[in-house]
Formats: structure tokens, sequence, C-alpha cells
């Protein structure tokens, strides 16, 4: 970013001209991050964005507990300005650790670039305030994180951007909301908590047809999954605080697109301030380095728990895309690796106090939100998330009264399923 000059009224030199300084654009990766062959998922978590020789000779990436960066003279600053010298300058920009964290995640999505926020929904809001101005329009699938849509229609309101919401799947009626001030298609594959899944060629194609932007909130599948940017997808958006991280200890989120889509969304975060503490990047590039094992469990685990509860004659229906009977199999199959760790199901002839009982009941299941660490979780939606809606509001979402939320962890899945036997018998 090369600066202008001006006469200095006493030196007569060249001084620079006083500009806003915007943090810098995450380097391309280098021979030392990077291998020339393809590398496979379990590869690219442990060694993406990583120099082969750290810091005091670490095996592991040090944190950096620094608020700002110093620099050797000022010509060296001139350098960092200029774009020769990539490095950090203040701690709202970035740091070391971030910058491993977004070339590890931007390998794992097949992305040219990511950008990291101290949570998924920091990296939501930060893109679409980004890409947004008064008078544009988005349109979003309905099974979309009930957050996001409340973000849309309640906060983007205010500043004038309209937000459309047609059914999930309903690409003709999605493709007629499209206007001339349209800029953003949004959904999720797979939905939360239903599963759907998105036929991501086609909804890729619509975009670029219509010159509309895309983004897939691919939080359930994970990169080992699903690669939406493979299929031409132009942002993915991770909450990293589930499956990326692992370990339910951590907040965390991210959007991977390319180097030029992703340049205002990283000048925002750095004057929003939207960042990660380094002990959460330190915690976070851990948990990627066994990120391929646990998903191939939770894969295993998934899949394993749905097929015994859609043969349980106290269930009346499984929601899970690794099942033949879910509606998006199709698509699942298409696009998805393997199909994680989370199954939702409706609990036969059960009113939300019956539902209850069997979450209480659960051993091995933790009741509490959130989703993708190793230890399983367990929740009923209207309780855990809905409480506060009006049945006809639950109804409009989805949201049975007997439905139930599985987080399947790492734990063996006979366990899993053992647990569960005894659960639906209380």
């Amino acid at each position: 970013m090369p600066t202008s000059t001006s006469p200095d009224t006493k030196t007569g030199a060249a001084a620079p001209h006083p500009t806003t300084r915007l943090p810098m654009a995450q380097p391309k990766p280098t021979a030392t991050t990077s291998s020339a062959a393809p590398q496979g998922t379990g590869t690219l978590a442990v060694h993406a964005g990583e120099a082969r020789q750290k810091v005091g000779d670490s095996i592991t990436d040090p944190i950096f507990c620094a608020s700002t960066y110093t620099f050797t003279d000022t010509q060296s600053i001139i350098d960092f300005i200029e774009q020769r010298q990539p490095r950090e300058e203040y701690g709202r920009y970035s740091n070391p650790g971030e910058r491993v964290a977004e070339q590890k995640l931007a390998a794992l999505e097949g992305a040219e670039s990511s950008v990291l926020f101290a949570s998924g929904m920091a990296a939501f809001v930060g893109v679409l305030m980004a890409k947004l101005n008064q008078g544009d329009e988005v349109v979003f699938f309905d099974e979309c994180y009930r957050r996001s849509r409340e973000f849309c229609i309640k906060h983007l309101a205010r500043f004038g951007v309209e937000t459309k919401t047609v059914r999930t799947g309903d690409y003709d009626a999605m493709e007629a909301a499209i206007t001339p001030r349209t800029r953003m298609l949004i959904s999720e594959s797979p939905t939360n908590p239903h599963q759907s899944c998105i036929d991501l060629d086609r909804y890729a194609e619509i975009g670029r047809r219509n010159g509309v932007e895309t983004m897939i909130d691919a939080t359930l599948a994970t990169p080992y999954n699903l690669r939406p940017i493979d299929a031409g997808i132009d942002y993915v958006l991770h909450s990293c605080t589930k499956y990326l991280g692992g370990h339910n200890d951590l907040l965390a989120g991210s959007v991977a697109g390319s180097f030029e889509a992703l340049e205002s969304v990283r000048n925002l975060r750095g004057i929003m301030g939207a960042i990660n503490q380094p002990q959460t990047v330190y915690l976070l590039l851990r948990g990627l380095k066994t990120f391929e094992l646990r998903m191939q469990r939770h894969n295993e685990n998934g899949l394993a728990v749905a097929r015994y509860l859609e043969a349980h004659p106290r269930i009346e229906k499984v929601y899970y895309p690794g099942l033949e009977s879910h509606r998006d199999h199709e698509h699942a199959t298409r696009y998805m690796r393997g199909f994680g760790g989370l199954v939702t199901f409706l609990v036969k002839d059960a009113d939300w106090r019956g539902t209850a009982d069997v979450v209480d009941a659960a051993q091995l299941g933790r009741i509490a939100p959130s989703l993708g660490g190793v230890e399983t979780l367990i929740e009923q939606p209207l309780v855990m998330s809905y409480y506060e809606c009006t049945p006809e509001e639950r109804e409009s979402f989805g949201i049975p009264d007997n439905m139930i939320r599985l987080s399947c962890g790492i734990e063996d899945a006979a366990d899993l399923i053992a647990d569960l036997e005894q659960a639906l018998r209380a």
C-alpha cells in the first residue's frame, strides 16, 4: 500500500502523507508452509501454515501475548506499510499464531485465504457488515441458524438492508427472490437441527448467473466432510467453537474465500476488534492437530447412533443425512465424505415433559448447548433454544415438543447406544 508524498517544509525532503493503516492481508503460503504435491486432510491439519523451524526451535507454535510489536527503525515501518515485510504491528490487526491458524484453515478448505474471528457469529456479522450497504438485499434459506437470521432481520434492517427468506431447498423460490439489489445468498449445509443438505452446484450456479455472492455455513459438515469452495461457493463460514476446536473449550469463528473477496472483511475486523486471544488461537491450533482423527470417530458414531435410533420402536423420526430415509440423502452422499456426529430425533407419542425425561435419563450425554466436542451433548431444542417462543413460532421453525438433538462425541459407539437404550426405557 504505497503512500503519497508531499514536501517537508523544514527539510525539503519527501515526507509520508498521513494515511490510515489497515491490517496487512494474509500472506500467500510459501514453500515453507505448503507442498507442490497434494496433501491429505490429516497432513494439512498437522502441518499447513506452519514454518518447519519455529521461534526457539519449538515443535509447537509459541503463544504471542503481545498487544504491540516493535520496529527496528523507521525504514522497517515503511517496508511494513508498503507490504515489503510481512509481520505484525498491533494486536487488534493480527497475531503470529492467528496467521498460522488462518493459513491452516484455508488449506483445509481448499481456499486462498481465511479470516479468524472471536466467534462464528462475529465472522458472520463481519462478512455482512463488510459486504453490504444501505438498500442491499440478502436471501436466506429458512433453516439457517436462528441468530444469523435474527441479526439480518432485526439489525441489518436498521441500516436499510432487506432480508428475504425462502424455504430451504426451494431453488426456484430463491432465484425468484433475487432482484438487482440482491448481494448475497445465505445457507447452511447441513442445517441445524434438521440436517438439510444443499445442492451446492445448483446453489452456486444461481449465484453466478445472477451476479450474487454465495455463503455457506458448513459448521456441521466441517472441511473434512464438505468443501463448498470446490463447488464455487464464495464464502465458507465455520463456528470453530465446534468440530474444528473440538474440545468444548474455546470460542472462535472463521470465513474462507479468495484473497480479494476477504480483503475488506479482514480490514473491517481490524477496525471492529473481533479478534481472538492468543491462548484461544493456541487451543484452536492444538485441536486442529487431531481434527481428522476426531472427525472419523464423529462420523462413525453419528451413523451408528442414527441407524440404531431409526430402528427403535420409541422413535418417530431421525434426521441424519447419512440415512437413506433423509430427504437430502442424495445431496449428502454426492458432496460429503461423511455425515458428522449430530443426530436429531423425535420421541414417539411424547409430549415435551416425556421428551425431557429421556434427556434427563441420559448418563453419558451431558445436557448442554453447542456440538462438535469430544464429549457427547444432548438437549431438547424446545427448552434449550426456543423456550421463549410461542407454540406457533416453534412450529414455524420446525421445532416440535418431542425433538431431541444429540451431538455424538468420540466415546465408544456401543456405550452411546447402550446409554440411549436405558434412557428410552426410563
